[in-house]
C-alpha cells in the first residue's frame, strides 16, 4: 500500500464520524492506536468483534471509567 498518512487520515476523517457518531475534534484527539483498537476484532484477523459484555468488563478495569 502506497498511501501517505495524510491521505489515510483524510479518508478516516470522513468515515469515522459517521461510523462512531464522533465530532471532528473527537476524531483528531484520538490516537491511531485508539482507532485501531475500536475497529479491531478479538483475534485481530476478522473474527467476531467484542461483545457488549466484554466491552463493559474492559471499561470497568479502565481507570477512566
Amino acid at each position: 500500500m502506497d498511501a501517505t498518512f495524510a491521505a489515510c487520515a483524510g479518508r478516516l476523517a470522513g468515515l469515522v464520524p459517521r461510523a462512531l457518531c464522533w465530532r471532528p475534534q473527537e476524531f483528531w484527539d484520538a490516537t491511531p492506536a485508539e482507532l485501531a483498537a475500536i475497529f479491531a476484532t478479538r483475534d485481530g484477523v476478522g473474527g467476531e468483534p467484542l461483545s457488549r459484555a466484554e466491552l463493559a468488563t474492559l471499561m470497568e478495569h479502565d481507570g477512566d471509567g
